[in-house]
């Protein structure tokens, strides 16, 4: 988990409060420095059998102490681990602009094959575009291939559109490797830290999200919120 590791050390060392976390349906929010939020991650075991590690008392765990979750085996403590890291990372001063990740998979994709790990909401309309479209889903619906299926696509695609929750689920770095070297690659989602280490794995656009009321993000968490609501 290389990447992982090179996400931590990027973290300065210290004891940051955790101010709020909240563990939504569908997302994970983590309130340090900043707000910090990661899909909602959990196991595919019986239900109630995949218990976090000291619950009650993750308030007082630092936001640090908690980024290093984001390598547990445990999906929901990684989870959280990954909201600490995007609470405690400053996004960078030169290089941000305001986007649609879709719009620029869009124009990238226009003819050519796209490969999309995770079943975000616009990929259904950049079909007619696209020479092919694979989307590769844990849990495919009707139309998407399984996960064991990147190894034959990925290779094939011009564009490749990559989850953020790959982060969580520790299945990035396989995929980056199966990616053709010339291919445009996109890590996108609000569990995404913005943070151009990524860069220096192969991928060309980071898309993550920042959040800019933390009342709202948090009330709309609790709540069950998805991200459009969010």
């Amino acid at each position: 988990m290389a990447i992982l590791e090179a996400l931590l050390e990027q973290i300065a060392p210290g004891k940051t409060p955790v101010r709020h976390l909240a563990i939504g349906v569908h997302w994970t929010a983590v309130c340090s420095r900043g707000c910090g939020l990661a899909s909602s991650l959990v196991g595919e075991g019986p239900h109630g059998h995949t218990p976090i590690r000291d619950v009650g008392q993750l308030h007082t765990w630092s936001a640090e102490e908690l980024a290093g979750w984001v390598q547990s085996d445990n999906l929901l403590e990684a989870s959280i681990g990954m909201a600490a890291i995007n609470s405690l990372l400053d996004a960078p001063e030169r290089g941000m602009q305001e986007i649609n990740a879709a719009e620029i998979i869009a124009r990238q994709s226009a003819g050519k094959n796209l490969a999309v790990i995770g079943h975000f909401p616009f990929v259904d309309r950049l079909r007619a575009a696209t020479r092919n479209l694979w989307v590769i889903e844990k849990r495919p619906a009707e139309g998407d291939y399984p996960e064991q299926a990147a190894g034959l696509y990925l290779p094939q695609a011009d564009v490749v559109a990559i989850s953020g929750t790959t982060l969580i689920n520790h299945t990035l770095e396989p995929l980056l490797a199966l990616c053709p070297r010339e291919a445009f690659v996109v890590l996108l989602g609000p569990s995404t830290p913005l943070s151009p280490l990524f860069f220096d794995y192969g991928v060309d656009l980071v898309s993550g999200a920042q959040v800019v009321d933390e009342a709202a993000a948090m009330l709309t968490i609790q709540q069950g919120a998805i991200f459009p609501q969010v």
